[in-house]
């Protein structure tokens, strides 16, 4: 169900009141129904098409769990940054606030190049390798979660016990994996830059309609200082002076 828009004669209504230019001057009937009507069909259209799709926030979820379970501290950080910014641009499209929606756009364009670097770092691309520390800071030497709970891998640990100052240590294999976990993260990269563009091609729409609907304001004249519809009248008390015509 969606909010309830005010009608353009309420607006102008308002406007007049606000000045101290108050008409008793009716819109015209036709004008008034069909102004209302147009309005509120595009205001409530508006607001079911802006209602919040699950695929942009589960795919935001579910790409920070698994980078929290390899300790990938950039694309955490990444993540958590583009999870708010999500959120900022949802408000924006129910709040009926256009600037939010506007920095909702720009950040696809940050964070599909974010997703870019991402594929290029797992394919190691541009002198990039997979094996470096680089999403970790340097502060472990973590890799993807994929990496040991792909499909089809199976983990084994070989103790080290035979190899001095190593018998705490276990070498760790792993086997059999179905697909290799950099493709896997190529993947996850390429479905967010899908859904990236499918965001900035909504937000675009979004910001075009509530553009259409505030001109549309405009012209019957609800930020006009002086009233499309302004009559000067007499005062009130002169409306009701009697008046007595020579016998």
């Amino acid at each position: 169900m969606c909010k309830q828009a005010l009608c353009p004669t309420d607006l102008v209504h308002r406007q007049q009141i606000a000045v101290g230019t108050e008409s008793h001057l009716p819109l015209p009937q036709g004008f008034a129904q069909g102004a209302c009507q147009n309005l509120e069909n595009k205001h409530c259209g508006c607001r079911s098409c802006n209602s919040p799709r699950p695929p942009f926030q589960l795919a935001a979820l579910e790409r920070q769990v698994f980078d929290f379970l390899g300790y990938q501290w950039a694309p955490i950080l990444a993540n958590f940054l583009h999870i708010i910014i999500v959120i900022l641009g949802l408000f924006g499209t129910i709040q009926y606030r256009p600037r939010y929606i506007v920095v909702y756009a720009i950040w696809t364009a940050v964070w599909v190049t974010w997703n870019i670097f991402i594929i290029c770092f797992y394919l190691e691309v541009g002198g990039l390798s997979k094996d470096s520390e680089l999403l970790t800071f340097n502060i472990s030497r973590h890799q993807s979660w994929w990496s040991e709970n792909g499909p089809g891998c199976v983990r084994k640990e070989a103790s080290m016990s035979g190899i001095r100052g190593l018998d705490n240590h276990s070498y760790i294999s792993v086997i059999g994996c179905a697909l290799e976990y950099r493709y896997i993260e190529v993947m996850h990269s390429s479905f967010q830059i899908l859904i990236a563009l499918v965001g900035f091609v909504y937000a675009c729409y979004v910001v075009s309609v509530f553009t259409e609907e505030e001109d549309s304001f405009d012209f019957i004249g609800g930020f006009d200082p002086f009233p499309l519809y302004h009559v000067n009248e007499k005062p009130t008390n002169l409306l009701f002076k009697q008046t007595y015509l020579p016998a």
